[in-house]
């Protein structure tokens, strides 16, 4: 049987990486990332081939973001209709051109057909992932007891920073949960976390063995953190690293900087019952068992593969 070969196009930032990979990973035998740079891309502007994408051409071309649009309907256009062609995020009017296209549930573009709506971002987060990296840190994360609540610090959006002001909130929170269960407590700082947030997290633990804080050199134990946390605290700033959280087998809770940009996201999550925004309640949220959009997203892909080739991802 062939192997199926999948794209992953994006201008290259990392949260989209991430799903364009993640998506085509789960489908594909093959996967290649391709990156499309120098070009300020747009949904309606053609985009010439160039170096990067020619033939061969694969059976599918996931595109993520906007400014991937034209090229991934280059692709297949180019490719006399052979690459399935399937955009994560709205396309903005372009939408009929594509196979599929799977946007959030809080995206103004209505479900289709060939438009299908989940309820977090996608990722290449798989559960093999994590069993592999909670091994691995399973020996160190014990010394902290339990239970053990696991937290996921960002940071900065345009236009809205991560300030003390939140740091102290985080930090009373996560005091007050550890003094009313006891639990302990594996805190992982973004490289985008502002310095004197980290300054603050290390200040306000600092001797307690209980409390394990990455200090951003070596491995990053993030992976680790979501397989073996009993309860999880993420940021808002990042709908990729919430998204990853409620693929964890564990009660998610959101710490609402009020970013603008996630407000719809984050309001939806708290709306189905999908996560809890994080006050410091030391009661933990009710588990609500694994979403996972990636899979959800691989289903649909998976069944027009099957009726275009014959062959399932």
């Amino acid at each position: 049987m062939a192997s199926l070969t999948a794209w992953a196009l994006t201008t290259g930032e990392a949260g989209m990486r991430t799903q364009a990979r993640g998506l085509a990973q789960a489908v594909a035998d093959v996967v290649v990332e391709k990156t499309i740079s120098g070009f300020a891309t747009w949904p309606w502007t053609p985009l010439p081939l160039g170096r990067e994408l020619h033939a061969p051409w694969p059976d599918l071309v996931v595109s993520c973001g906007r400014r991937s649009v034209s090229a991934a309907l280059a692709v297949r256009k180019a490719s006399g209709g052979r690459a399935l062609a399937v955009c994560i995020q709205d396309p903005r009017g372009r939408a009929a051109e594509f196979d599929l296209v799977i946007a959030m549930g809080h995206d103004r573009i209505a479900a289709s057909d060939s438009i299908i709506k989940v309820p977090t971002a996608l990722h290449d987060l798989t559960p093999e992932a994590l069993a592999r990296d909670g091994a691995a840190w399973a020996r160190r994360f014990a010394r902290l007891g339990h239970p053990l609540t696991g937290v996921v610090v960002g940071g900065d959006l345009k236009g809205r920073p991560f300030t003390l002001a939140d740091g102290r909130r985080l930090i009373e929170g996560l005091k007050h949960i550890m003094a009313a269960s006891g639990c302990g407590l594996a805190i992982t700082p973004s490289r985008r976390t502002p310095a004197g947030v980290r300054v603050q997290l290390s200040e306000a633990f600092v001797g307690n063995p209980r409390v394990f804080i990455w200090d951003l050199t070596d491995d990053n134990p993030y992976r680790a953190i979501l397989a073996l946390s009993d309860r999880l605290v993420v940021t808002s700033d990042s709908v990729s690293m919430v998204s990853e959280a409620l693929s964890a087998p564990h009660p998610v809770e959101i710490l609402d900087l009020g970013f603008r940009r996630h407000a719809a996201f984050i309001q939806g999550l708290v709306d189905r019952g999908l996560a809890r925004r994080f006050t410091g309640d030391p009661t933990p949220p009710a588990a609500i068992g694994l979403i996972n959009a990636t899979e959800l997203a691989a289903q649909a892909v998976r069944a027009l593969l099957q009726a275009r080739t014959g062959v399932s991802g």
